[in-house]
């Protein structure tokens, strides 16, 4: 007997079944794939967090090259020491805990790598009046301890993000940043080697102590970013709205870990 095809019955029957075989398939691929798109995402957070400490594989002048995904965890593994996570709230540090001692804890927000708390969520915690989790990374560059911590903020069209790494003394030695969908040539930009080397040994406080931050800055009046207790960086051309979020996720994010850097100066002192 034939099937009549021209009933609404069998439209509606056939559209119920593409949609439970199509939602199975796509269900399938999605739990085929999430193995994969978190060991991405590990390799890429590391990648970034390696690149700020001035470990990668830039040759000369050129474009950022980060270390290969093949060597990635062992260099990860290799320079940088200690993984750290500061609990912060209303300004001040209310707790500290070894990489260990997250992953082990129940608590919400935890039981995972240091290095895959979700910046994001946690500026959201402190909005809400929780307590904040402060991701930040130990290692070594030229015999001299650096501390390295994530920062997140807005850009003209979305989100933009980062990481700086630290001396003791909260002197930048180095950053990485990267962007969901600013203007290319412009805003976009931010992900371009010469805007991070700008950083290079900028001060994030005053001599008496002050946090200052580092402003993206047009008309500094050093485009070469020779001066480095001027709190400036030189602007990205046609870029002003994306250099104003860099320069608020900088001292949004960054003054949260001063109180650590104050602790560690009285220890060492």
């Amino acid at each position: 007997m034939a099937v009549n095809t021209d009933k609404n019955s069998y439209t509606i029957l056939f559209a119920i079944i593409m949609v439970v075989v199509v939602g199975s398939l796509l269900a399938f691929t999605a739990s085929s794939l999430k193995p994969q798109i978190k060991e991405n995402m590990r390799m890429e957070k590391q990648q970034n967090i390696l690149y700020a400490l001035g470990v990668n594989d830039n040759e000369g002048s050129g474009d950022i090259t980060f270390v290969s995904t093949d060597k990635v965890a062992n260099k990860f593994k290799t320079n940088v020491s200690e993984q750290l996570v500061l609990e912060s709230k209303d300004g001040k540090i209310i707790g500290q805990m070894t990489r260990q001692e997250f992953m082990d804890s129940k608590d919400e927000g935890k039981g995972k790598e240091p290095y895959l708390i979700d910046v994001k969520k946690q500026q959201t915690r402190a909005k809400n009046g929780k307590s904040r989790f402060l991701p930040l990374f130990v290692g070594q560059q030229n015999g001299e301890t650096v501390y390295i911590a994530p920062i997140r903020g807005k850009g003209l069209w979305d989100a933009i993000w980062g990481f700086i790494a630290l001396d003791k003394d909260m002197v930048v030695k180095g950053a990485f940043f990267d962007h969901a969908a600013e203007t290319p040539g412009l805003g976009s930009n931010i992900k371009q080697r010469y805007f991070m080397d700008d950083f290079y040994g900028e001060k994030l406080l005053s001599d008496s102590g002050v946090f200052k931050g580092i402003d993206v800055a047009k008309g500094n009046n050093d485009p070469k970013n020779e001066i480095k207790d001027d709190y400036e960086v030189d602007a990205l051309a046609g870029a002003t709205i994306t250099g104003d979020g860099v320069s608020a996720m900088i001292k949004n994010d960054l003054k949260l870990y001063m109180p650590f850097f104050q602790e560690l100066n009285t220890t060492i002192n």
